[in-house]
């Protein structure tokens, strides 16, 4: 079984949950797809890894058995890797995770219509910052998409004419046994479409298209998320008779240095002079769409929150807008200068013994030790006795 780690795979941690973990295999799904790499098989390969590890770590039970015993333990239960099957079923995975974004209305098709050789249905990524997600926007799409070679009619193969695979039958997939189990992969002569093309077709090589490109404008609707998608009709790639797929476009929210979202919900920090904090202040904080007041009342904890509610972010789906939180990190001075250290001593001073509260805990703490002592060193001497 070749080596490497899941975990590194996925670029998440042994203690990821699994929403971080799905997260992490859609981006990298999405990055090494096939139909995103044409003939590129270090793609090829790191697919089938991101897949096998994804396979593994959002199973509650292999991923008990690979943290303990590594890919050892797996084996020996009986899983040999990735699992062999072929692109659609896999990008049926994500279809199922982009359906948790928006619902099942939004499924992602991966259905190869007409005998195209390739997908329709097309992905691509789009990047937005924090701000055009949480209000929306309007952007620019420039599109690549497949058209159906005109010479091969979109099989690949010269003249169209294409040929039973002699290795797999038709089938699509061939058959490996392995002790006493037997295990299907994806033919690798026919990449899993039970024909061949006998001599390629010399306009496409073999691809069975064409690239054609096309610019149009989206409608980015207010609170989208990182991890969402968008569904626009008839945007996919095209088969031979000029019938379109879908195309889906994956977001990617860059983070803002101020707040820090997570879902609906906003939090900012809001750093407190030590000295405010012991008197209680009124601070004007910055929001999304202005300024709140924050009432801190004297002796607040540090990390403490002050949630206002519907000052969030809108929720793609509903009405609903989430709430904002202000977070307190009390801060200190680095260093005093004379003035101001004789200034906190005299403070201190004022105080009496309020000032050393530690004084009775540990005087209390002291005798229990020096009992403790006491009664061991005598039990040392009633055994050398």
């Amino acid at each position: 079984m070749e080596t490497f780690d899941y975990y590194e795979i996925l670029e998440v941690t042994r203690t990821s949950d699994k929403e971080t973990i799905k997260k992490a295999y859609r981006k990298m799904a999405l990055k090494y797809h096939p139909d995103r790499n044409p003939d590129d098989k270090d793609a090829e390969e790191q697919f089938k890894r991101v897949n096998e590890a994804y396979e593994v770590l959002s199973d509650d039970s292999k991923r008990q058995i690979y943290d303990k015993y590594g890919k050892e333990g797996l084996q020996n239960s009986g899983f040999s890797g990735f699992s062999g099957r072929d692109f659609s079923d896999i990008f049926g995975d994500l279809g199922s995770i982009f359906e948790s974004a928006f619902g099942a209305n939004f499924g992602f098709s991966t259905q190869k219509r007409n005998g195209s050789k390739y997908h329709l249905d097309e992905i691509i990524g789009l990047e937005l910052s924090f701000k055009e997600a949480v209000f929306g926007c309007k952007k620019e799409i420039h599109n690549s998409f497949k058209v159906a070679c005109s010479d091969c009619k979109g099989t690949g193969a010269k003249g169209g004419k294409l040929n039973t695979c002699k290795d797999c039958g038709g089938k699509g997939q061939v058959y490996m046994r392995q002790g006493f189990m037997t295990f299907a992969q994806t033919c690798p002569t026919c990449k899993g479409e039970g024909q061949s093309a006998s001599e390629k077709c010399p306009k496409c090589k073999g691809n069975g298209f064409e690239m054609s490109e096309e610019s149009f404008e989206v409608s980015i609707p207010e609170g989208i998320d990182d991890g969402n998608r968008i569904r626009i009709g008839g945007r996919g790639n095209a088969d031979k008779n000029g019938s379109r797929g879908d195309l889906y476009i994956a977001v990617s929210v860059a983070a803002d240095e101020n707040f820090v979202r997570d879902g609906e919900n906003v939090y900012m920090e809001v750093p407190v002079f030590f000295t405010s904090i012991v008197l209680g202040t009124t601070l004007k904080i910055p929001s999304l769409r202005g300024e709140l007041e924050l009432k801190i009342p004297p002796n607040t904890r540090d990390k403490e929150q002050f949630v206002f509610d519907n000052e969030g972010i809108k929720d793609v789906n509903s009405a609903y807008r989430g709430k904002f939180v202000a977070q307190i990190k009390i801060t200190y001075p680095p260093k005093l200068n004379a003035e101001q250290r004789a200034l906190t001593e005299k403070l201190q001073e004022s105080f009496g013994i309020e000032s050393e509260p530690y004084k009775n805990v540990f005087e209390e703490c002291f005798t229990k030790v020096k009992q403790w002592l006491h009664k061991h060193s005598k039990n040392d001497k009633d055994t050398i006795n």
